[in-house]
């Protein structure tokens, strides 16, 4: 398997289901945009679903890069049942419950405070 850079900064198989919109580099961080794939959600098989637009952006804090903060600004899609003109959107689990972190950066923060609970 051939590895691009993205996947090795990005949290795993995000790259099938969103597109890197831009990246942008200040002093104090760097921060990639994604946005959501036009692919229907497979987990609602069955339903006439359209595209309707995005959810509003969200933020998450990612492990620090060269120093500097890393963020992940998300767009996901929101899709609409024809029938019943309900909102369906893909539950990804890329935040961490009760945090604004990727799972892997809040994995990491949980071990290092289990190993030195005193210092953090």
């Amino acid at each position: 398997m051939d590895l691009t850079a993205w996947e090795l900064l990005l949290p795993e198989g995000i790259l099938e289901y969103f597109e890197v919109a831009s990246v942008e580099k200040t002093e104090e961080s760097y921060t990639i945009s994604l946005v959501e794939k036009h692919l229907q959600p497979g987990e609602f098989p069955g339903l006439g679903l359209s595209s309707h637009g995005f959810h509003s952006e969200s933020t998450i804090k990612g492990f620090p890069l060269r120093g500097k903060g890393f963020y992940l600004k998300v767009k996901r899609r929101r899709w609409v049942n024809e029938d019943t003109n309900d909102v369906i959107s893909r539950d990804w689990g890329l935040v961490a419950k009760g945090t604004r972190m990727t799972k892997e950066f809040a994995a990491f923060l949980k071990e290092l405070h289990r190993q030195y609970p005193s210092k953090l």
